[in-house]
């Protein structure tokens, strides 16, 4: 098994030529009339100019960290691969999320084209763009944590691979680092541009989501893909990354050596062959129900997992015969990912009775189904709370945790580790259903604004609603995955501090710099989602007041006579959602640091701890609250309690304006804060364990 990392990077080439094939495969096809391909064209200038200027401005943010970094490395405080490594890492996380966006802003128009013919071509083609989204994903992440591998050891001979684990470990902070401004920056501006076209478009002006007189519909469809799809890329490449690494470096401390730092690498290798072969199986026929819809990708995925199930099990036979208890961690995170997913479903699609019953809440006005919304969000996050602790107790136990050896702690650890990549190993077709989501939500755009048949916009609704549905699902399971990730960098960052500075952590709750730092990391979150949600108001404050003055300035806009001017509610967007996003991505950043500096190592395990629990559920109180939100609205315009135009759509529309910022840039974000301060205090271990605490702690 020496070579077997070169297998590894064999299937990550192979998503991403696959992921290529389906690229062009979809920009092949039609795009429809000319209005259609010119609405697509807008909305893709309008995508890519967003991200030209968020790349730059995040440029200059690496640039600093790397001359930072470089310093540190200089000092011999870490390892000259790290900065190295640190911009690899984000260079791949933001290529992700650029190439996702740039398929989804082709497949628009070419769902809608598709919708013209059937349910189920329109479902296809949105699902093929989803499909170069995950596979794009899967694709760099394994080649960036193979290539590296292949470097330090056969090229630069490194043969002692604790050494190794050690220096991958650290370039997660670029992934983390890029994910969290993608995700912040794109959930910023699609909410501003969403909430702002819904607030005057909708409530004042009486007119459609995506009509073309609402001058910010463009902004609003230019959103869904840089949030939705760059930020979304973003974010679940940095946890594909950052569990597989976390996974190798906890193998070390488990004494498992070379066959147990590989295994995760195997595991998302085989889970990558198990994707592909499972979008094969995804398709619907004409009229049907969303439970129908959501049964079409539930093959998928579930194919993907018994699939990627037995390919690991044949592989921990192999490499690890005397730990075939570990395929039971593996299996558990499949599982946990395929329950939260299930359960967020439940709660957040309009088949099912929570949300049903939440559009019921409209009756009595706004107020009520926003207390009922948060209710619900609130009532969600005990099921996903008790699947991660039964898999972390499950893995833990199966990888050898209650063995009594002298080890036990850190091999239950590892199987805590690998339960994390089992439930990332199908990534690339969970991701797949989550980012086609988007393109049917621009598809349903383009055929309002294109005045196509009726029939075509019930399609691409239909699709449309499914995506919200799988757009939960997605939050859900990233959350859920982020959760398992963030315990396991934690044990990794004790290890480097052991390592370090052996004996100086003393992580007694009574410890005050403990509880100090318990008390501040369950701050960050709520501080975080705070400073993510005035950005979305203060930006949506501007659209709004953008929007107003088009209408009464614009001499017939209303009546249709006169064509809105688009660009300008994107260039606000943009500058301000560029603006905004950097004060809250360097709270992730410099938290870590300056507890670190202040309470020393044991108040950033507190912090890291507090942080953990409150964001992940946080985070899930949020995506499950917008997300069922906007189904309920979704729920109402399909004739249901009076359907559009009535007050309960009014009421509704409201609920899921409240809505759009918990599910779309808060509650994701969240979940990239709590892996990012896990990685920056990794990557600054050694300037925290010799210069932190003040002399006091």
């Amino acid at each position: 098994m020496e070579y077997a990392p070169f297998f590894v990077l064999a299937a990550a080439v192979i998503a991403i030529v696959f992921a290529g094939y389906k690229f062009f495969a979809v920009k092949k096809l039609p795009e429809g009339t000319k209005e259609m391909a010119s609405i697509s064209s807008k909305i893709r200038a309008g995508a890519m100019a967003y991200l030209k200027r968020q790349y730059k401005t995040v440029g200059i943010f690496f640039a600093v960290m790397f001359v930072i970094i470089g310093i540190l490395a200089y000092a011999g405080l870490l390892t000259p691969f790290v900065p190295f490594a640190f911009i690899t890492g984000g260079l791949f996380s933001g290529l992700s999320g650029f190439i996702g966006m740039k398929i989804a802003t082709y497949a628009n128009s070419r769902t809608a084209q598709g919708a013209k013919d059937s349910l189920n071509k329109g479902l296809k083609i949105a699902f093929s763009s989803g499909t170069v989204m995950g596979m794009t994903v899967v694709g760099l992440g394994l080649l960036d944590i193979s290539v590296w591998f292949i470097l330090l050891r056969y090229v630069f001979g490194i043969q002692e691979i604790g050494e190794i684990t050690s220096a991958m470990l650290t370039f997660g902070m670029g992934a983390s680092s890029m994910a969290l401004f993608a995700r912040v920056g794109g959930g910023i501006f699609t909410k501003a541009a969403d909430v702002g076209a819904d607030l005057v478009g909708k409530v004042e002006a009486g007119i459609p989501e995506d009509d073309p007189r609402n001058p910010a519909c463009i902004a609003d469809n230019v959103g869904d893909n840089v949030g939705d799809v760059a930020g979304m890329g973003a974010d679940l490449y940095e946890s594909y990354v950052g569990s597989i690494i976390s996974c190798g470096a906890l193998a070390v401390a488990a004494g498992h050596s070379f066959n147990g730092v590989i295994l995760p690498m195997l595991i998302a290798a085989v889970g990558i062959l198990a994707s592909i072969i499972s979008t094969f199986f995804v398709s619907t026929k004409e009229g049907a129900t969303q439970k129908m819809l959501l049964g079409s990708l539930r093959r998928g995925t579930y194919s993907a997992a018994v699939i990627s199930a037995l390919a690991s099990f044949a592989l921990i036979y192999i490499l690890m015969p005397a730990n075939i208890g570990l395929f039971g961690a593996v299996l558990s995170g499949l599982l946990a990912g395929v329950l939260i997913g299930y359960f967020t479903e439940y709660y957040t699609s309009d088949s099912y009775k929570p949300t049903q019953k939440l559009s019921g809440s409209s009756e009595t006005g706004s107020a009520t189904i926003i207390i009922d919304g948060i209710a619900l969000g609130m009532k969600s996050t005990a099921i996903p709370v008790v699947i991660v602790g039964i898999s972390v107790l499950v893995s833990y136990f199966v990888a050898g945790g209650f063995s009594g050896a002298e080890n036990a702690f850190e091999l239950g650890l590892y199987g805590v580790g690998l339960s994390a990549v089992g439930m990332l190993s199908t990534l690339g077709i969970t991701l797949a259903t989550d980012a086609y989501g988007p393109v049917a939500d621009n598809a349903g755009g383009i055929a309002e604004m294109s005045g196509l048949d009726p029939q075509v916009r019930e399609r691409t609704d239909a699709l449309d609603s499914l995506g919200n549905t799988t757009a939960a699902t997605g939050k859900g399971f990233a959350i859920g995955s982020a959760a398992l990730t963030a315990l396991a960098l934690i044990v990794s960052y004790t290890d480097e501090i052991n390592a370090i500075a052996p004996g100086k952590l003393d992580l007694a709750i009574t410890n005050p710099a403990v509880l100090i730092g318990l008390f501040v990391g369950a701050m960050l979150p709520f501080l975080f989602s705070a400073m993510t949600m005035q950005a979305v108001g203060r930006a949506a404050h501007k659209i709004v007041v953008e929007v107003r003055r088009q209408f009464r300035e614009i001499k017939g806009l209303l009546e249709g006579t006169a064509e809105a001017d688009y660009e300008t509610c994107v260039d606000i967007c943009t500058k301000s959602s560029l603006r905004e996003m950097i004060v809250p991505a360097a709270l992730g950043v410099f938290a870590p640091i300056v507890v670190g500096l202040v309470l020393g190592v044991n108040g950033v395990v507190g912090m890291l701890a507090g942080a953990l629990v409150s964001g992940f559920v946080l985070a899930i109180m949020m995506a499950n609250s917008g997300g069922a939100w906007d189904n309920a609205k979704k729920y109402i315009e399909a004739g249901n309690f009076g359907g559009k135009g009535s007050d309960n759509h009014k009421a509704a529309v409201v609920g899921d304006t409240v809505g759009d910022p918990f599910k779309d840039t808060s509650g994701p974000s969240v979940n990239i804060l709590i892996k990012l301060l896990s990685m920056v205090s990794i990557v600054f271990a050694a300037l925290i364990a010799n210069y932190g605490g003040l002399g006091l702690f």
